[in-house]
Parts: C-alpha cells; sequence; structure tokens
C-alpha cells in the first residue's frame, strides 16, 4: 500500500506511524556509528511519502502543512535524524510548487522525478565563511556565466542528505556582479562530490556533509532565480523544523513515564510516578507539550487557512512557533531524564540521544535571537501606532 492511495488524512498517518516504527531500533545503531540510514530513506519511498508534498496540479496529493506536520512529527517520535533529513525534502517541494518559484518546465520535471523515483532534493546554501545564509552572507561559492549555461565552483557545508540527494538548489554568487543567483544542480553532473565532513554529536544520522562543486557545468535554465541574501517571504514550510523536535521531545516524555510507572525501588511502596516530586515533572512536561502542540499546528491551520496577502504578515508568528516549540522541547527532554535519573546516561537509553539531538533545533533557522528582535520591533511598532 501506498500514501498516495490514501484518501484520508489518517489512513495515511497510520501508514506512516507503521513504517516509521521501524526506524526505531535502527535509529541507536546509526547515531552509534555515524552511519546513514539509507533503509529508512528506501522505506519512506516504498510507501510513496516524498511525493507526498508535490500540488495536485503536477500529480501529486498537496497535503495541508498541517498535516505535514502532523507527519513529521510521527517520524521524529521514532528517528529525529530520518524526520528533519526528509523535511527538507517535502518543504521544499511543496513550496516551489504552491508559489510557483520556479519556471513551469523546471519544476515539472522535478516533481515528475519525485513522484516516478522519488527523487530528494535539499537547499546548499550554508557556507562556513559565512554562516548561516538568514544572518545574509554573500556566498562565496562563484557562478560564471558562459554562451551555454554556468559553471558553479564552491563547497557548502551542513547539506542535510548529501548521501542521497538527487537535486541540490546552490546559492551562488554571480562573478562580475552584486547578484546572487539560485541554481538547481542534479547531483550526478560531472564535478559534484561529497566530502564527509559532519562530526556533529547531534542529529549524527542526518549526512550533513559538505557538498563540494568543482567546476560543474549546467544549462542555462538551470538558474532558478536571483535572490537577496537573508531576505525571504514567510515560509511555513520550515514549520518541519519545530514539529521534529516536537517529535522528539514526545518520544523523551513516553520514555520518561513509562519508566517511571515500572521503576519501583526497593525504599518505597508501589512506583516513582506516585512520589509527588515525580508527578510534579511529569505534569510539567505534558503542560510543554500540550502548549506546543496547540501553538504550533494552530499556526499552521492558520497559514492553511490564509491567502497570500496574511501569509505575508505571518513570518514573526512562524518564527515564535519555532522558538517556543524548540526551547520547549530541550526543556521537556531535560525534565525526562531528570525523571530517569543516572540511566538516562546510559549509551542504550535512547533518552541521551534525544538530549543531543533535540539541541540541534536551537541551531536550525530562525535564530531565537533574531526572532525576538522581530517580535520586539513588531510589539515597539503596534504600541507606538
Amino acid at each position: 500500500m501506498k500514501l498516495t492511495e490514501l484518501s484520508t488524512r489518517e489512513e495515511r498517518l497510520a501508514l506512516l506511524d507503521k513504517t516509521a516504527a521501524n526506524f526505531y531500533d535502527r535509529a541507536q545503531e546509526h547515531d552509534e556509528k555515524g552511519t546513514f540510514p539509507f533503509e529508512n530513506f528506501a522505506d519512506l519511498r516504498a510507501i510513496n511519502y516524498p511525493a507526498l508534498a508535490v500540488p495536485k496540479e503536477y500529480g501529486g496529493i498537496g497535503i495541508s502543512l498541517y498535516e505535514l506536520l502532523k507527519m513529521q512529527e510521527t517520524i521524529a517520535k521514532y528517528d529525529g535524524s530520518t524526520a528533519l533529513s526528509i523535511g527538507w525534502h517535502m518543504g521544499i517541494t511543496k513550496h516551489t510548487g504552491e508559489t510557483k518559484a520556479w519556471e513551469e518546465a523546471t519544476y515539472n520535471r522535478f516533481a515528475k522525478d519525485v513522484l516516478e523515483k522519488g527523487a530528494l532534493i535539499n537547499n546548499a546554501a550554508t557556507e562556513r565563511a559565512t554562516g548561516s545564509p538568514t544572518r545574509g552572507g554573500r556566498p562565496e561559492t562563484v557562478a560564471k556565466e558562459t554562451e551555454d549555461g554556468w559553471i558553479i565552483h564552491g563547497r557548502k557545508s551542513f547539506t542535510t542528505l548529501s548521501p542521497i540527494l538527487d537535486y541540490a538548489t546552490v546559492t551562488a554568487s554571480i562573478d562580475g556582479t552584486d547578484q546572487v543567483g539560485s541554481f538547481l544542480i542534479q547531483t550526478d553532473v560531472e564535478g559534484v562530490s561529497v566530502d564527509e565532513t559532519w562530526d556533529s554529536i547531534a542529529m549524527k544520522a542526518t549526512g550533513s556533509h559538505d557538498l563540494v562543486l568543482e567546476n560543474v557545468r549546467i544549462p542555462k535554465e538551470s538558474l532558478l532565480q536571483y535572490m537577496t541574501p537573508g531576505k525571504k517571504a514567510a515560509q511555513g514550510w520550515l514549520l518541519h523544523i519545530p514539529a521534529c523536535y516536537l517529535g522528539i521531545a514526545k518520544a523523551a516524555q513516553k520514555q520518561a513515564v513509562e519508566f517511571a510507572n515500572v521503576y519501583s525501588p526497593s525504599s518505597i511502596k508501589g512506583t516513582i510516578a506516585e512520589i509527588p516530586a515525580v508527578k510534579q515533572k511529569i505534569g510539567e512536561m505534558e503542560l510543554r507539550m500540550l502548549e506546543s502542540s496547540t501553538f504550533l499546528y494552530a499556526i499552521a491551520k492558520k497559514w492553511d487557512e490564509s491567502d497570500e496577502q496574511t501569509r505575508n504578515t505571518m513570518q514573526t508568528e512562524l518564527g515564535a512557533a519555532k522558538l517556543s516549540v524548540v526551547n520547549k522541547a530541550v526543556e521537556t527532554v531535560d525534565i525526562a531524564m531528570r525523571i530517569v535519573g543516572a540511566r538516562s546516561l546510559s549509551a542504550n537509553n535512547p533518552l541521551q540521544r534525544y538530549y543531543r539531538d533535540v539541541r540541534a533545533g536551537l541551531h536550525n533557522p530562525p535564530m531565537d535571537d533574531m526572532t525576538i528582535m522581530a517580535l520586539a520591533t513588531e510589539s515597539i511598532s503596534r504600541y507606538t501606532e
């Protein structure tokens, strides 16, 4: 059975949950070895998950943002690395198709590859010298125009999904101009390679290595658009990021509550779940998860139901949702570990992986300081008026 053959959201979520449950046992092995979970993506392709984000007019299902986030959260409960990785593909595919950000023919070709082969895409924008692209740094990667196309030369860091990518959208400075362009590059062309540099202790199985571009020749139509670094319209699809960390936090919550319900040291009668101090912590976790779920999905629902004009006013709300959900996820995992105690630091306990993985969300866009400044500016403007 494939997700694209099912008619309701509930049916699709049930099939995805059944499929992703297999990721749980693999997660520890890939985390310990720092390997990429190719088998997880084979499973996702087998049920046509990458195709769900393709809009209906291009032959896909065109799922809502609300449903996408529910699915991403579901995957993350079993393996955060896989969820975050596939989330980039899902969001980019959905966003570019809905906003007509590319030429029609270009997106059509890409969508056909996704629908028929499960092709995967991610942005390659970050560079070590410029830092996060949200900060507005000009890329050191250079695109030189030729008579029949472009030559791209440079290196991109933190390219999640790099071991399995079919496409990458690469930002590059246009040689001899002040312009910056975004280019669609197929990763099987000559000059494209992966340098396995990913040595993070968090999200170890995302394959976020360096994408190396050595005088890569691409056709004229590979230029997708000119852009201003750091300046983008509101992008609802980026909520796949907090959805992932919400899923990880809920997995930690489950581990801690299940432990509290069965652990009964000889010093007490019953289990530690009956101890007021432990019960207090369980309640604190539940409060944070309730707040996060309500906030995240309310914003997603608003996005789905809004027109383009309203969506363009939602950038601060989207940033606030990410900041709030991720920080509460970090707090929730910390509380879960306090409940379980020293056992949570065991290499065999998934809580120590959740602890490392969830902190990676603090470094995904948008950054907390930028969101807080945006919130302050909006507040000052509103009350000044």
